[in-house]
């Protein structure tokens, strides 16, 4: 059993994003596990508060106003492996850290997650964003989730995934405040082989042809080194880390109305669409790694375009400021318009 939710005393919401930005909530409570989410999720909803989930902040860009509610932060640990033959079910609760749910997976010689490593954020914000990295989104491998449904106040448990609307990061959860992810559910490989290595710059770096698989220890030291090299492993003391993530999705267009530029990566899409590089439309639009926003507070990455950064001192609204400037500068270029794919708490650009 979990313990009692607890409220914080310190109501800064920039002491839990990955930003390290963002202005008070009016409550922070501290969930330890699915009931205790939905008593504090039910008991600000009985009092007429909102309420804004939070996980490890990774997604997330708060105003500097902050949030007139209360914050419910998802310290819940919990997971479970059921094992049919080479088929195994994990379970994971929604606070679970997300990097360690996948090394766990490992450690188990399961293949599917290995690919997911050095995300940061909590388990239950992965079907939410539908996650993905290195040729693997949480779509190829979600079974189910257990929601609370705040409309009904009631707990659904084993919502299947066809049901959550999953497309290139996002889900119909996104931006719906309606329920709350409590558990998530993924089917595993337990050959002690890893999903298929699709992604070019992996397999190069694994020597592999595409398609391969390997062991998934190898697979995950890879992934790691390579978002490290990037700045995409959280590191207090490496400012590049200090960031929601690639800030801009990569835009999907009609074929027809791509721009044809020299150089940029594009992928098809299906009926007719092509996804094209938003690090790409960004470089040549003139914007170059470490590219500097107002007052030097923030910048895109040192290492690569797609990452808005805090280089401290800085506020949101330096940090949109930079977003905009990036996002007007593609449309200009390219008739593009980028759209943000952290969540935007009471901010817009």
């Amino acid at each position: 059993m979990s313990s009692p939710a607890t409220t914080s005393t310190d109501p800064r919401l920039s002491a839990h994003t990955t930003l390290r930005l963002g202005g008070p909530a009016r409550r922070i409570v501290r969930a330890e596990g699915p009931a205790d989410v939905v008593e504090a999720v039910g008991a600000a909803d009985a009092a007429g508060e909102r309420v804004l989930l939070v996980g490890g902040g990774s997604n997330l860009v708060v105003a500097d106003a902050g949030f007139g509610g209360t914050a419910v932060l998802l310290a819940g640990r919990g997971i479970e492996l059921d094992r049919d033959g080479d088929d195994v079910l994990l379970t994971a609760d929604a606070g679970e850290d997300w990097d360690e749910v996948v090394a766990a997976s490992v450690a188990e010689g399961l293949g599917g997650l290995e690919c997911l490593s050095g995300i940061p954020g909590r388990t239950g914000a992965t079907p939410v964003q539908n996650v993905g990295a290195y040729g693997v989104e949480v779509a190829d491998l979600l079974v189910d989730v257990d929601l609370y449904d705040r409309r009904t106040r009631t707990v659904r448990e084993h919502v299947p995934a066809s049901q959550l609307g999953l497309a290139y990061r996002t889900s119909v959860l996104k931006g719906n405040d309606d329920a709350v992810v409590l558990r998530v559910r993924f089917r595993l490989r337990g050959d002690g082989r890893s999903a298929p290595i699709r992604y070019a710059e992996l397999a190069r770096t694994l020597g592999v042809e595409p398609e391969s698989r390997v062991d998934p220890a190898a697979a995950r030291e890879a992934v790691l080194g390579l978002r490290r090299g990037k700045g995409m492993v959280l590191d207090a003391a490496d400012h590049d880390t200090w960031s929601a993530g690639s800030f801009f999705t990569n835009p999907i267009l009609d074929a027809a109305d791509a721009p044809q530029v020299e150089g940029l990566a594009a992928w098809p899409a299906g009926d007719g669409k092509v996804k094209l590089s938003a690090a790409g439309l960004i470089q040549n639009a003139g914007f170059g790694r470490g590219h500097a926003g107002p007052g030097g507070h923030v910048s895109l990455s040192t290492r690569h375009v797609l990452a808005l950064t805090h280089r401290g001192g800085g506020s949101t609204a330096d940090l949109l400021g930079l977003a905009r400037e990036v996002r007007d500068g593609v449309a200009a270029r390219f008739g593009v318009t980028l759209r943000p794919e952290p969540v935007l708490v009471g901010c817009s650009i």
